[in-house]
């Protein structure tokens, strides 16, 4: 018997009596469940790129109902190439519903899914540090990276020392600076001391990610080393000293970053708003709006490099235009 196509039944679905008599609400719920369902057929048969699947169920705002469909399918899923491609769409979803069976991926002999399955772990801000932890030595180098910066992610403390423990072990100098900024990520001042060590490192990246652990800790010898490159005449230089304070509150951060908002580097300036913002001091979204508005040209650009980060709405906007006067 000759298959139809999935649009075609994604059609057919749409113009059932049923569908059609519902309320408005209720049939746009089901017809975006009907494609979800579509897409997920697609993504277990191996015919969606990942970057693709995850970005159509997003918009469709089914991640969860898409993540019990594929789940459901899951021990049906045995050549290892889709596998690994089911668990990173899996993980891109970032839904809490995918957890149980991330968890499980976690343990996957093969290191591609385990390093997805960890991945979306992070991403969903998992506890399960019992999980996780051992792929802190896993053999394989995207597994460990994504491990910890899943460990960071849970903000918890007694993971620290782990983290520090890697850390010391590691040979590779990315998953090191990644590891070291876990450290600051997990809250565990008790490894300020180990931190401060990596300092005096030999190389670059990782002074800076001690450096940028300590900041997240709020110890002074990282907001030294941030000042420290804050001061220098190079752009390149006081950016990275910029980037030191990302995740750090505004509370903290302000007597350093608020200066920045008239700096002549607009770049930085805006920057610097963003991280504030970040940090807590909502009044910085006014800032940027009206720095962009009052702009012309590329320092335009550079506002609005910002805003895009921070995912603004435009009825927000309007609303921050009209709160300062400058529209009606």
């Amino acid at each position: 018997m000759r298959t139809l196509p999935a649009c075609l039944l994604l059609v057919l679905a749409l113009t059932t009596p049923a569908v059609q008599a519902a309320p408005p609400s209720v049939q746009k719920r089901q017809e975006r469940r009907t494609e979800t369902r579509a897409l997920a057929r697609e993504v277990l048969a191996g015919r969606l790129p990942v970057p693709t699947a995850v970005s159509r169920l997003r918009i469709l705002r089914e991640e969860a109902y898409a993540a019990v469909l594929i789940v459901e399918e899951l021990p049906q899923v045995l050549e290892p190439r889709r596998l690994r491609d089911v668990t990173a769409v899996l993980a891109g979803l970032e839904t809490r519903t995918a957890e149980p069976a991330l968890v499980g991926l976690a343990g996957h002999e093969d290191s591609a899914v385990r390093m997805y399955a960890v991945q979306g772990l992070g991403k969903v801000r998992s506890r399960r540090v019992d999980v996780m932890l051992p792929l802190l030595e896993d053999k394989s180098l995207g597994a460990r990276r994504e491990a910890a910066r899943a460990l960071g992610a849970t903000g918890n403390p007694q993971v620290g020392k782990a983290l520090l423990t890697a850390a010391r072990a590691e040979s590779d100098p990315q998953t090191r600076v990644m590891m070291l900024e876990a450290v600051g990520a997990s809250g565990d001042k008790k490894q300020a001391p180990g931190l401060k060590a990596f300092l005096d490192e030999s190389s670059e990246s990782t002074r800076f990610a001690a450096a940028r652990g300590l900041c997240l800790l709020g110890v002074p010898e990282g907001f030294a080393f941030a000042r420290k490159l804050l001061a220098s005449e190079d752009k390149h230089v006081r950016r990275q000293g910029l980037a030191l304070y990302e995740g750090v509150s505004a509370k903290q951060s302000a007597a350093v970053l608020r200066p920045l908002l008239e700096d002549k580097d607009r770049a930085l300036a805006a920057g610097a708003a963003r991280v504030l913002y970040q940090g807590g001091d909502k009044t910085m979204m006014s800032w940027l709006v009206l720095a962009s508005w009052n702009a012309q040209g590329e320092e335009k650009l550079t506002y609005e490099k910002e805003l895009e980060t921070l995912h603004l709405a435009d009825d927000e906007r309007k609303a921050l235009l009209r709160k300062a006067g400058v529209v009606k």
